[in-house]
């Protein structure tokens, strides 16, 4: 009866080589070796691939300002805002010591000085516009956490303070400079003139901060600003014939009161119908592809459904190694979309629930990474992440449970790359899965 199973196991779910070539391809532990002992390749087992939705991802404390919108040709329309707060270290326009040179301050005038921090996804040679509001709420999560969430927003006044239209030029050091309303700088300058603003409290209760939107009815790319970035206070102090020019500068001193929201429309696009979170589209109704976006929480789950039964393929056998290789699909990126370095990898329960990250042995994190060298179809580039020690866990498991791979970008949080990858029927850029797999 064991013959009878294990034949038909073999002839249903692997090729096996059993060459000298196929066995030197890796290196087993000593405890293994033996003259009697077998390697064999294992590459036909079932690989389902399926795109999930995370209900929410934490987008402040990322130490990034993520603003602007395009409309991607796969994913639909991409749009991030940034809401922050803004503090100063003293409130103070002049050396209290000398309050009597107070009317001698006046103001000039107030703008936003936007920093770039080189992130950008999309098309930059298109314009850009942004606009500045003040907000009507302060900045205080909801949640039990004290996270805000690419899903959060906060009330604002919809007259905008100030906007700007430019074309990015984010590998630059040169800010994008926005000027806002002089009647507001002026309110905010008598403010702190006649002391009516004197620590951070009053300063928030009175300004509680901003929001920045893309506004850009053509605009093809999603830009990154550091939180260098700052409100600043332009003013005069004049005595005599001298005039003295003064700046001060409100920036975001506590990280955790900024944060980006972020929102893709998939309507009209193979992942509109996406099901809550705690279940999974799979690549089979979306073309044989399956989708990854940072900041709106889309990521791909991997599953082995069959993976148990190679427990029966001899008496006594190991999976002393796995390779997944995931293929992105051919003319979905380019230099406006560009493939990421590498994948995070997380191990995940049928709910779509992380449990982790998957680890080595060791205890290293595991990352697929990008094998970038072409040939002349694409055919080699690639993610490659070694599985083995998942896939011999999951072989031996006593429950019927089973554990999911889910792949995200490193970014997630505080970008908006993306990638579309291949299943295993997918005609041009399929997921392989070698297994090595020695009888001992």
């Amino acid at each position: 009866m064991h013959k009878v199973l294990f034949l038909l196991v073999l002839g249903i779910m692997m090729t096996s080589c059993n060459s000298d070539a196929d066995a030197g391809e890796f290196v087993v532990g000593s405890d293994y070796l033996s003259v009697s002992n077998k390697v064999i390749l294992i590459d036909t087992v079932t690989v389902d691939v399926s795109t999930i939705n995370f209900d929410s991802l934490v987008t402040s404390s990322q130490s990034r300002i993520l603003v602007g919108n395009y409309d991607d040709p796969i994913f639909g329309k991409v749009k991030s805002d940034s809401y922050f707060q803004l503090s100063a270290t003293t409130y103070s326009l002049y050396n209290e010591s000398s309050d009597t040179d107070a009317p001698n301050y006046v103001f000039d005038s107030i703008k936003m000085v936007l920093k770039q921090d080189k992130y950008f996804y999309g098309d930059t040679t298109k314009v850009q516009s942004l606009s500045i509001h003040r907000l009507t709420q302060k900045v205080k999560p909801n949640s039990d956490d004290d996270s805000f969430y690419n899903n959060s927003s906060l009330s604002y006044d919809v007259e905008s303070l100030g906007s700007i239209s430019f074309k990015p030029k984010p590998n630059s050091m040169d800010s994008v400079v926005v000027k806002l309303d002089n009647e507001f700088g002026n309110a905010l300058f008598l403010k702190l003139k006649k002391l009516e603003i004197s620590n951070s409290d009053e300063f928030i209760e009175y300004l509680k901060g901003f929001v920045i939107k893309s506004t850009s009815g053509n605009s093809s790319s999603v830009v990154g600003f550091n939180l260098s970035s700052a409100l600043r206070l332009y003013y005069s102090k004049y005595q005599g014939d001298t005039e003295t020019s003064l700046i001060k500068n409100f920036s975001i001193l506590d990280v955790s009161k900024q944060f980006n929201n972020i929102t893709l429309d998939r309507a009209g696009t193979q992942i509109q119908d996406l099901p809550v979170s705690s279940s999974k589209l799979s690549s089979l109704l979306t073309g044989n592809k399956a989708f990854i976006q940072s900041g709106t929480g889309l990521a791909c789950r991997v599953d082995f459904p069959n993976i148990k039964q190679l427990k029966y393929l001899s008496e006594k056998g190991a999976i002393v190694d796995a390779e997944l290789i995931i293929k992105p699909i051919n003319n979905t990126y380019s230099v406006a979309y560009p493939l990421v370095d590498s994948l995070r990898v997380f191990v995940g329960d049928k709910l779509n629930r992380i449990k982790g990250t998957l680890n080595t042995i060791d205890g290293t994190a595991v990352y697929g990474l990008l094998n970038a060298t072409s040939d002349e179809f694409n055919e080699n580039i690639g993610y490659k992440i070694s599985i083995g020690a998942f896939l011999q866990a999951e072989m031996l498991k006593e429950s019927d449970s089973r554990s999911s791979l889910i792949l995200t970008l490193p970014s997630i949080s505080k970008a908006v790359d993306r990638l579309v990858l291949g299943d295993q029927k997918n005609s041009t850029n399929k997921i392989q899965l070698k297994i090595y797999y020695i009888s001992y």
